[in-house]
């Protein structure tokens, strides 16, 4: 999926949105049923998000056919679609094993290899359709699977499913949303007199399944309703978003987007480890807030002083761009006095020494800012450090556990 160049602020995003998508739908007569892709559009628009859409969607037409039809095969190479979506005939993919790879599978990846042609970067999606209210009763005495609703429901999943692996594609959950609506509200109806196609109802549950699994956003709360009731929009809202949210992995949604996304941790001594947890980039470059730059994978920086930062970090790949912006912390490492009452350091530039003053017999440590142990004198009211090797910067200096930072000019 294609996305323009982005900023973003470090919020815990589950899934990067996108608010303009170019979709095409090659599919039969449930595509065309209520209209879907203007349903889809209009779910969309209350949330300022556009869906720009084509469709080829003759009745009862199957994959194999759309793989030869002129058509369809003209308007996948027509434009640079975000997605494909390929929607076999209703009873197909819920048949035999043996049959359905013989006679769905091998179209469904002609198709693909059509679309990933045409742009590598479109995605194919896969509209998992529903089982017939009643089952398929044509077909139920030679496949008994398809007797029930049930059989036939769990077909489909499953050769939808293998059409989503087997082409690294997405899958759009409609049926498994379709078997949740009829197990948790029975008395809402989700098909039309001939137990097979939408009605209304059925059409906006594929609608808010779809408009979750492209534009990565939940339907609920969407104020689009079509002709629904509140009610019944709002629980179909729900279980599109519950089949959607609850099995991304399942689905491949979001699988193959570009995720920016990293993590840091303070070293001390101003020193900063970075940690790239990005997925699906070929390259990615830092900015770490103070003119310095890195495209090392997890780099580890140094800044000149304390305090706040804001880091960026740019990934792309051939299809996306992507910059996360966070504000980082620098601390620090020694929140000390640069003088006590008991102890007194002072630099003497003449002779290159740094004086510890310190009453009484005492051991005295010098540290770099990193925490890291210079020298060690052993003395009585004073002791004197060389400055001769040392660089200019902040020093801790240690006195029988007692310390204070030292800033050398």
């Amino acid at each position: 999926m294609k996305k323009i160049s982005s900023l973003l602020l470090f919020l815990p995003l589950f899934l990067n949105a996108q608010d303009t998508l170019n979709v095409l739908f090659l599919g039969n007569s449930y595509t065309t049923s209520n209209n879907l892709p203007v349903l889809i559009e209009n779910l969309a628009a209350t949330n300022n998000q556009v869906l720009i859409h084509d469709k080829n969607t003759p009745g009862g037409h199957q994959l194999i056919q759309h793989a030869s039809n002129a058509t369809s095969i003209s308007k996948i190479y027509s434009n640079n679609w975000d997605y494909v979506v390929l929607q076999e005939q209703s009873q197909k993919p819920s048949f035999p094993p043996a049959q359905v790879e013989a006679d769905v599978y091998p179209y469904a990846r002609q198709l693909d290899s059509m679309i990933v042609d045409n742009d590598s970067c479109t995605e194919t999606v896969f509209y998992m359709t529903w089982g017939r209210e009643n089952g398929d009763q044509a077909n139920c005495a030679s496949y008994p699977p398809l007797c029930t609703y049930e059989g036939m429901q769990d077909r489909l999943r499953t050769s939808y499913l293998e059409m989503t692996v087997d082409n690294n594609a997405i899958c759009a959950p409609v049926g498994s949303a379709w078997w949740a609506a009829r197990i948790n509200n029975p008395t809402l109806s989700l098909y039309t007199a001939d137990e097979s196609h939408p009605n209304i109802n059925g059409s906006y549950l594929a609608a808010c399944v779809f408009y979750g699994t492209l534009f990565r956003e939940s339907p609920v709360g969407n104020s689009f309703i079509s002709t629904l009731s509140q009610t019944d929009a709002q629980f179909l809202q729900q279980m599109a978003h519950n089949a959607v949210f609850d099995s991304l992995e399942t689905w491949n949604i979001g699988a193959f987007d570009l995720n920016t996304a990293f993590s840091y941790s303070d070293l001390g001594g101003y020193e900063i480890s970075f940690s790239n947890e990005s997925t699906n980039h070929d390259q990615c470059t830092w900015d770490f807030g103070d003119g310095n730059q890195s495209t090392a994978a997890n780099p580890t920086h140094t800044y000149a002083a304390a305090g706040f930062y804001t880091v960026s970090l740019n990934c792309q790949n051939g299809c996306e761009n992507e910059t996360l912006i966070q504000q980082i912390e620098v601390s620090d490492p020694f929140s000390l006095p640069e003088n006590s009452e008991e102890i007194s350091v002072i630099y003497l530039p003449y002779n290159q020494q740094i004086k510890v003053d310190f009453k009484g017999e005492h051991s005295a440590l010098l540290f770099n800012i990193r925490g890291q142990l210079i020298e060690q004198m052993n003395g009585f009211d004073y002791s004197y450090f060389s400055t001769e090797s040392l660089s200019p910067g902040a020093y801790i200096v240690q006195v029988n556990g007692r310390a204070v930072k030292f800033i050398l000019p």
